[in-house]
């Protein structure tokens, strides 16, 4: 019954996404597909295509219209993310998982919509786009280190490493290519992924929490979704690594070839005797002949 309590909020929630869900399928099924902005500007993933980002998108719609309408600034909406990251952080230490999944999971839908709504009201720029870049690297270290403090004393501390290791060297392999010119994302496992599974391994964990003398099958529940995460967060990373390499090594041999062809001379710009003058051994060949 502490379960069934504890976990309320969270079957209700699952109830929602499935009944929108339903209705956003049977549009679609009616050619009526929901016509959202901004999913031509993401590259997908295994996980996440274009269905399930279109119906993500349409589903906060109606909230990225209301904060337009009331004038709310995109930071304003970028420290939101940032402080239900720390809530989350902070809940998921104190072993409140079901708390922190629910948190975590309302940063990354703020995380969405910081972007969106600058967009949509004119407000691009780079300070906000850098702000939200630097505000997602913090948060996510909020929510791991919460993640560290609870598994502090189980062997899964050490997938608590994984997951910080993977999320970082994808967001610094992506950041380091815009850097040099390149354009690295897409990958199994980007920002949306990684609050997915760490938020449903947090649900998870927190059903078995509820119980006394269940706190391994928690820890178990919590570590495996971030060794999840972790493992197929390093396997983006990587994949951007070699795409970078392997684009920076083309661009690299192309301006070589171009800076070999440029050094060659020219024949209309040598000297006529250069150009005309006859091969002194054809000319003995032909003599002999």
């Amino acid at each position: 019954m502490e379960r069934l309590y504890i976990l309320a909020p969270a079957f209700l929630g699952i109830a929602f996404l499935l009944v929108m869900f339903g209705i956003y399928s049977l549009l679609c099924l009616m050619g009526r597909t929901p016509q959202v902005a901004g999913v031509d500007r993401r590259k997908f993933t295994e996980i996440l295509g274009p269905f399930i980002v279109r119906f993500m998108l349409w589903l906060i719609r109606p909230v990225e219209r209301l904060f337009a309408a009331t004038g709310v600034s995109p930071n304003l909406i970028t420290f939101l993310s940032l402080g239900l990251c720390a809530g989350s952080g902070l809940a998921i230490a104190d072993g409140l998982l079901a708390t922190g999944a629910w948190l975590y999971a309302l940063a990354g839908v703020t995380d969405i919509l910081d972007g969106r709504l600058a967009r949509a009201t004119g407000r691009q720029s780079k300070a906000g786009a850098f702000l939200d870049s630097v505000s997602d690297r913090w948060g996510e270290l909020f929510v791991f280190a919460g993640c560290a403090w609870y598994l502090r004393d189980t062997g899964w501390l050490l997938a608590v490493m994984l997951g910080i290791a993977g999320s970082m060297m994808v967001s610094y392999t992506r950041a380091r290519g815009e850097g040099l010119g390149l354009e690295l994302d897409g990958g199994m496992m980007q920002r949306a992924e990684r609050v997915i599974v760490v938020a449903i391994g947090s649900m998870v964990g927190a059903w078995f929490a509820a119980e006394p003398g269940q706190f391994g099958y928690a820890a178990a529940a919590l570590g495996t979704a971030l060794v999840l995460c972790g493992g197929l967060a390093s396997f983006t990373a990587l994949g951007r690594w070699i795409d970078g390499y392997r684009q920076l090594a083309a661009r690299e041999e192309a301006a070589a070839l171009v800076e070999v062809k440029d050094r060659r001379p020219d024949p209309r710009e040598l000297p006529p005797a250069a150009v005309s003058a006859p091969n002194p051994m054809r000319i003995s060949g032909e003599h002999t002949a």
